[in-house]
């Protein structure tokens, strides 16, 4: 029985384990496009100046080295967000509202309960990580980082470039970027961190039977199309990909994006 129970437990984590759907929650696809309010997230660029640091292919976050004062700061940050109305705002700083909301409660997660060598070790008893539970609450809803991801970011924007803006703590992830995203940086953004992502081997990997690409291109198969159609992504920014061809395998390291 007691070797029977922690088999079980990481069958039921890993097979619980699934891509979410890109399912639209009606109530979030509304916005004033004539509302000029910008939101600031220089708090947030603050921590991201102060803890995020570039090594090789990888940001890396220090987070044994946050202090309680800049928890508290990050905090803050969120408590501001979730009071703010962001359906009062244009689709331009919504995407940023959103965006640079999922980073920030993800690091915050991790701060929680660090030390801890993956984020799949948080959550509940039979879950693999924390992206069904209960992190923040917005004009009276409660948002998992799931729905901010999947029912709200992927279906209003239908933008295949969110899988490189949000950011889930570990080393096969797409970068956390070391600027906060705003309506104007935006776009430039998310040319930079799909460039960078596709360029890196976390991303594409050559080898002599083909290419080992990122897992995400194979979870999230429905926002970047067939084989031919995420060919023509990848080659977009990579152009030597252009004519890739053989076996095509798909890896990720949940490990901690810990800079240590």
């Amino acid at each position: 029985m007691k070797f029977f129970l922690p088999l079980l437990l990481a069958i039921v984590s890993f097979s619980t384990f699934s891509a979410p759907k890109s399912e639209l929650w009606p109530y979030w696809n509304k916005s004033n496009e004539s509302s000029a309010a910008v939101i600031d997230h220089q708090a947030w660029q603050q921590l991201l100046d102060q803890y995020l640091v570039s090594k090789s292919d990888y940001t890396l976050f220090k987070y044994s080295s946050v202090s309680e004062r800049d928890k508290q700061v990050l905090t803050n940050y969120l408590e501001r967000l979730s009071k703010t109305d962001p359906l009062s705002l244009n689709k331009a700083q919504q995407y940023a509202y959103w965006v640079n909301l999922y980073n920030a409660i993800t690091v915050k997660l991790i701060l929680d309960d660090y030390p801890v060598k993956s984020i799949t070790k948080l959550g509940g008893l039979f879950s693999f990580g924390p992206w069904g539970d209960d992190v923040i609450t917005i004009n009276g809803k409660t948002l998992t980082l799931n729905d901010i991801e999947h029912r709200i970011l992927r279906p209003i924007w239908q933008d295949p470039r969110t899988h490189y803006a949000v950011n889930c703590a570990s080393l096969g992830c797409p970068n956390l970027q070391h600027k906060a995203f705003t309506a104007d940086n935006t776009e430039t953004l998310l040319e930079q961190a799909a460039k960078s992502f596709i360029n890196s081997d976390k991303g594409v990997l050559l080898n002599d039977n083909g290419a080992q690409l990122s897992s995400i291109y194979d979870w999230f198969s429905e926002d970047f199309g067939d084989k031919s159609q995420l060919i023509k992504h990848l080659s977009q920014y990579r152009p030597d990909l252009g004519t890739l061809s053989g076996k095509i395998s798909y890896d990720y390291d949940w490990s901690l994006n810990e800079a240590k």
